[in-house]
């Protein structure tokens, strides 16, 4: 399971670095967000992958996993959500602002 999770997690690294480098502002958007998605598979899978442990400690409970990292994951779910609809809202207003959403238009009209 672990060998299909990392082959996932490149996938979307890679994924996600090839569009960052391309010219679209949604692109780029989609990219960072397959980033941080990958991210967080790369978090639940470093803190192990344990099936049908709950992440509660009790007196009952044999076995438990970590919560610690589904805390983290939870958090970091939320913060890329927000910087993702940030990103989104500065993209829309540069295209509603300048015409275009090519970053080397966007670059020449910097330029000038």
């Amino acid at each position: 399971m672990e060998l299909l999770m990392a082959i996932l997690i490149g996938v979307l690294f890679m994924v996600g670095t090839y569009l960052i480098l391309t010219r679209r502002l949604l692109r780029i958007v989609l990219g960072t967000l397959l980033l941080s998605h990958g991210a967080h598979l790369l978090l639940m899978t470093t803190a192990g992958l344990k099936r049908g442990a709950p992440p509660l400690l009790g007196e009952e409970a044999a076995a438990y996993a970590d919560p610690l990292p589904q805390a983290l994951i939870l958090t970091s779910i939320v913060i890329s959500f927000g910087v993702t609809s940030f990103i989104l809202v500065l993209a829309y207003r540069t295209y509603k602002q300048l015409g275009t959403d090519d970053m080397e238009q966007l670059r020449r009209q910097e330029d000038e």
